[in-house]
């Protein structure tokens, strides 16, 4: 209920925002419409030339410089990629866009929906003029505009990451639209595939198979960031609220953030990655940097804010001690990524294949089978964590598992394996508390309790 009031009283705050932010969005694509569509000027393309000098304080020219320097970086970085990524949605798609409504903001950045000319919706990031971090670099040197630059400069960064980075579980960047006239402000939309956000409560009521399915994206996620095109990159600002839910598929959303220096040391005891609660040494390479930090870092946040809440409750009782190897050797971070793949692609194996039900006693002898018929779906009775909220229906990976799982609950009296397919390709089997009416269907089959048959006329 807390929850929920919060997110009532998130939803007044955003209403308010909306009105300040709409006309800033709505300056930006009049602007880009009048300079001709594409992605804005040049000047503002991420590692060109800085601008003229302003009347900024020293400090916050050094900073701009810092972050200019790390977009030149960037953009020398994997150029390929980033060509093949370019071509996408402009300014010109950005000043043609309707429906602008913001769906929450950050610490830098203002998210809003927007609907395209052409079809299909989108993302837009900008940056947030009275978000905290511009109001900090305010306080510290009094100069708004250069403020706004400075977080407009995370936001080509962000940009530059994902036209490098291409990966199902990154959200794909669209296009973008970027103004760079001359003055210390630069005006900056990135637009991005559109997702909702990840919600944890929700998470832990759905099925234990779509928790492995979150965790085992993640993990495939973090292994390509270990081996990506720019080294291995780390999300330094890794929460739950950076990642977002894209047709079923959870994609991380908020890389500004992310970075692909390893710390420098000259030897061991300055490689200590710290955590709320454990510290883990770490060795210095001969090359001055501390081996493998920001995989481990990664690694250890996913274990802390997804494995330990996703993987073991509702898990098949079978695979429940694999899934306790994973939590210890990620949890102590014995493991790497590599070895955390292959564990959850074994896990994945077991599940899929039915391997993990062997040595189990064959149960569905005690079931009289009717072929050709099908049971009239209806409410039922519940079982957790069922795919329907009307009723009890689970994966399965068979007839066999299914009569399991219908001996192990008092009110199943029937059951019947449907032709509905989880993402694995598993069978969702729908449990019965009674015999209700059976209709005609020659692709299926009910399976009914002996003990029920003889009390019941079928």
């Amino acid at each position: 209920m807390a929850a929920a009031a919060g997110r009532a009283r998130r939803g007044a705050r955003l209403s308010a925002a909306a009105l300040l932010a709409l006309p800033a969005l709505a300056l930006l694509a009049l602007t880009a419409g009048r300079r001709g569509g594409g992605s804005g000027s040049d000047e503002g393309e991420p590692g060109s030339p800085p601008p003229p000098p302003f009347a900024l304080p020293p400090g916050l020219r050094e900073e701009l410089r810092q972050r200019r320097r790390d977009l030149r970086r960037l953009a020398a970085a994997g150029g390929g990629e980033a060509a093949a990524a370019a071509g996408g949605l402009g300014c010109g798609d950005l000043s043609l866009a309707t429906g602008v409504s913001v769906l929450g903001w950050g610490f830098t950045k203002v998210v809003a929906r927007a609907a395209l000319a052409g079809g299909g919706a989108v993302a837009l990031k900008s940056v947030h003029g009275a978000g905290r971090e511009v109001r900090q670099c305010v306080l510290r040197y009094g100069a708004p505009a250069g403020c706004r630059r400075l977080a407009a400069y995370k936001l080509l960064k962000e940009v530059t990451l994902l036209q490098r980075l291409r990966h199902p579980g990154i959200v794909q960047l669209h296009g973008q639209c970027y103004d760079n006239s001359g003055d210390p402000e630069i005006r900056v939309t990135a637009m991005l595939e559109l997702g909702s956000p990840l919600e944890m409560i929700q998470l832990l009521q759905t099925p234990w198979e779509e928790r492995f399915k979150i965790c085992l994206s993640l993990v495939k996620l973090l292994f390509y960031l270990a081996h990506s095109p720019l080294g291995s990159i780390v999300l330094l600002d890794f929460q739950p609220r950076q990642f977002v839910m894209v047709d079923g598929n959870l994609k991380v959303t908020d890389m500004d953030d992310a970075s692909t220096e390893e710390l420098s040391c000259k030897e061991d005891k300055d490689c200590t990655l710290d955590f709320p609660t454990k510290s883990f040494p770490l060795k210095c390479s001969a090359v001055g940097k501390c081996e493998g930090i920001n995989e481990k870092k990664n690694l250890f946040n996913a274990y802390r804010y997804f494995f330990t809440y996703l993987l073991p409750h509702s898990a098949p009782p079978a695979l429940r001690p694999f899934l306790g190897d994973i939590l210890n050797a990620t949890g102590d971070l014995r493991y790497g990524i590599n070895e955390t793949l292959k564990a959850f692609e074994k896990v994945l194996h077991l599940y899929k294949s039915g391997l993990y039900l062997q040595k189990r006693p064959l149960l569905l002898k005690d079931y009289i089978s009717l072929k050709g018929f099908r049971m009239v779906e209806g409410e039922d009775y519940k079982c957790w964590p069922s795919y329907s909220h009307l009723g009890c229906l689970l994966s399965v990976h068979g007839a066999e598992e299914a009569a399991a799982i219908c001996n192990s609950q008092s009110q199943c009296q029937s059951f019947i394996v449907t032709q509905r397919r989880t993402w694995t390709g598993r069978p969702l089997a729908s449990f019965q508390s009674s015999l209700t009416d059976l209709i005609p269907d020659a692709n299926a089959v009910v399976y009914i309790k002996r003990s029920t048959s003889s009390g019941e006329r079928l």
